[in-house]
């Protein structure tokens, strides 16, 4: 699912419901805007299940760092060795905030592989949040707005450009409301 509708979309840029023309390069822009969300982030901002696997190089004593994701429920969690872990045995982190980027074992359970193959399966919900937050899709409508206005664009807005009286034009970047926007959910990675 998308992080904005295309009716979200349409409403912003004030075309008419009835108006099916651009619904096709609407659409695909919003495709487009997730990507780019996601790619300046870090972030995947809708929750998908999945299984993701994690190796001894992930681990680091009791604890086991989901670097580059981020997870927010458990559903089974595999050791390097095949067996389950019981939820009793594990803490997800931090406790009071999602996303959680790491599991801590209790002191009585051990990350334990079978061999340098072996691998840690975690089954699960994973993404930043459930939807997307509401400033996470305003900052995708005001892109796509962003986006699709550039179509109209005479210039070449890929490189800078000199006019015929000597100025120089420089090439749009994304739009600084957005980038603020998306500034705090940037992942940060030591």
């Amino acid at each position: 699912m998308a992080y904005a509708t295309l009716a979200n979309v349409k409403a912003y840029l004030d075309i008419p419901t009835a108006t099916t023309s651009d619904d096709p390069l609407l659409t695909s822009l919003i495709d487009r805007a997730q990507e780019i969300i996601d790619a300046y982030t870090g972030r995947d901002f809708e929750a998908v299940t999945a299984t993701k696997y994690f190796t001894i190089d992930n681990v680091e004593g009791r604890w086991l760092y989901l670097w580059g994701y981020d997870l927010l429920t458990i559903t089974a969690l595999t050791n390097g060795d095949n067996t389950v872990i019981s939820s009793a045995n594990y803490r997800l982190e931090p406790r009071n905030e999602t996303p959680k980027w790491a599991i801590r074992l209790d002191e009585d359970t051990i990350w334990d592989f079978d061999d340098s193959d072996s691998e840690i399966s975690i089954a699960g919900t994973w993404g930043y949040s459930t939807t997307a937050p509401s400033d996470v899709v305003h900052a995708c409508i005001r892109l796509v707005s962003f986006l699709y206005r550039q179509k109209d664009t005479s210039g070449d807005i890929d490189r800078p450009m000199v006019t015929g009286d000597g100025v120089t034009i420089m090439p749009s970047a994304l739009p600084k409301d957005v980038m603020s926007i998306l500034e705090k959910y940037r992942r940060r990675l030591a």
